[in-house]
């Protein structure tokens, strides 16, 4: 039985296969052609509210045949304390499929191990899969492929996003830069596992020069506002800008996975440049979603 857990535990060729079929999503959306859900329910059960993650999903679910059952935490037991496992093992004997965003991974690990069906990590604080598979889609669309690209991420290196860039670098045979201040940066344990062309830097200028990407993501995400002034202080000159992007190699795509807080960790004026292939990132969600749907149900 196949999961999407984490980018640590997917194989490349897996990576590929969902790539590949996610053009062919993209192109064919509207067809109706395959409907490898028909007659299924799959469970989302989100701990974590969320705008892309849902809809994509949800819509996603039912242009290939499903139906989706939305689950917010507290209206369910866990919101009082069931077990996980336990969840795991009704929803089992009851959907086909489940769709977590929580917050601890292990949870998510749980779940599959418990419950016996497919299931899908759709933001944890340690990784966030669907995104990066969508982010590496959208990269090969405007560059061709992001095979001996280099990705410069700017910003919080600590984060779910950052972690997920670095098990990617190690299987999609990329460089990563990531640059952070010393509080936020990418852990010694990430960069072990991912086995990566990963480069760590408090400098944003070094790690932006000839990148082929620009990314970032918010510097607050959810969970962190207890946080925010010091985030603030700390990240303040980590901020994607004119600057950066002129550092960066002709032709570079910003990427950001939003929400967009704009002159934080974007400025505005970035941010409009590369609205348009920004929000493709955004739509790129459902296509990837389907696709990544589809790959479980093989």
């Amino acid at each position: 039985m196949k999961h999407l857990l984490s980018i640590e535990k997917i194989s490349s060729r897996d990576i590929d296969q969902i790539l590949e079929n996610t053009v062919m999503f993209k192109r064919e959306r509207g067809s109706q052609r395959l409907q490898p859900l028909k007659g299924e329910t799959w469970s989302m059960i989100f701990a974590k509210s969320s705008t892309r993650t849902r809809v994509s999903f949800e819509v996603g679910i039912h242009e290939l045949g499903g139906k989706a059952l939305f689950l917010n935490t507290d209206d369910i037991q866990l919101g009082r304390g069931e077990l996980i496992k336990d969840t795991a093992r009704v929803l089992g004997r009851m959907t086909h499929g489940c769709i977590i965003r929580t917050y601890a991974q292990q949870d998510v690990e749980d779940f599959a191990k418990y419950s016996q069906i497919p299931t899908v990590n759709a933001l944890t604080d340690q990784e966030h899969p669907c995104q990066i598979l969508t982010d590496l889609f959208t990269i090969g669309e405007r560059l061709g492929s992001v095979r001996g690209k280099v990705v410069a991420f700017v910003g919080d290196g600590g984060c779910n996003i950052s972690n997920s860039w670095a098990f990617a670098a190690g299987k999609m045979d990329f460089e990563l830069r990531v640059a952070a201040p010393r509080e936020y940066q990418l852990s010694d344990e990430v960069i072990e596992k991912a086995k990566g062309n990963i480069v760590r830097t408090t400098d944003p200028l070094e790690a932006a020069e000839g990148a082929d990407v620009l990314y970032t993501d918010t510097w607050i995400s959810m969970g962190k506002e207890q946080e925010e002034a010091q985030r603030l202080n700390l990240l303040r000159g980590y901020q994607i800008n004119r600057t950066l992007v002129e550092k960066a190699k002709p032709g570079a795509i910003v990427l950001h996975c939003l929400p967009a807080y704009r002159d934080n960790e974007i400025s505005e004026e970035v941010f409009e440049q590369f609205s348009s292939v920004i929000f493709d990132q955004s739509e790129n969600r459902l296509h990837t979603q389907k696709s990544i749907l589809n790959w479980l149900s093989d």
